[in-house]
């Protein structure tokens, strides 16, 4: 994939792509960590940059929902949106909303070409939803 992308291949970089796949909507600390189990001694910065060139690349995607710190995720391309819960933060994927992307229309593009449309659902997780009503 690295090399598809035209990036070299580093380990930094490959330890921080298999985390962002094996931890979708993780936060940076948490890719840290995850990196850090296969590469003790790797630094912040190399994860960062890591994580930097990745999106760049289009090979992970950054979103950041408002009040949230950046989250990284594997699933690229496809223009999906997301769910968070009010109460525990759980993200979770959610397909387009109508079509093919953006998957919106607006009603007044004001001669902008859109390509993307970025939705963030907000509510309650089932396991929130179901605790409240205990």
């Amino acid at each position: 994939m690295l090399r598809g992308a035209a990036l070299r291949v580093t380990r930094p970089r490959v330890a921080v792509l298999h985390a962002v796949y094996a931890h979708p909507h993780a936060d940076t600390d948490s890719i840290i960590g995850a990196v850090r189990a296969d590469l003790p001694d790797v630094s912040h910065q190399a994860v960062y940059d890591s994580l930097h060139a990745l999106t760049g690349a289009g090979l992970i995607r950054r979103i950041q929902p408002s009040g949230s710190v950046a989250r990284y995720e594997s699933r690229v391309g496809d223009n999906h949106h997301h769910a968070v819960c009010r109460s525990c933060g759980r993200i979770s994927d959610v397909d387009c909303a109508v079509g093919d992307a953006p998957c919106l229309t607006a009603s007044d593009d004001d001669g902008f070409a859109i390509d993307e449309a970025e939705v963030i659902y907000w509510g309650r997780c089932p396991d929130c939803s179901t605790a409240g009503q205990s």
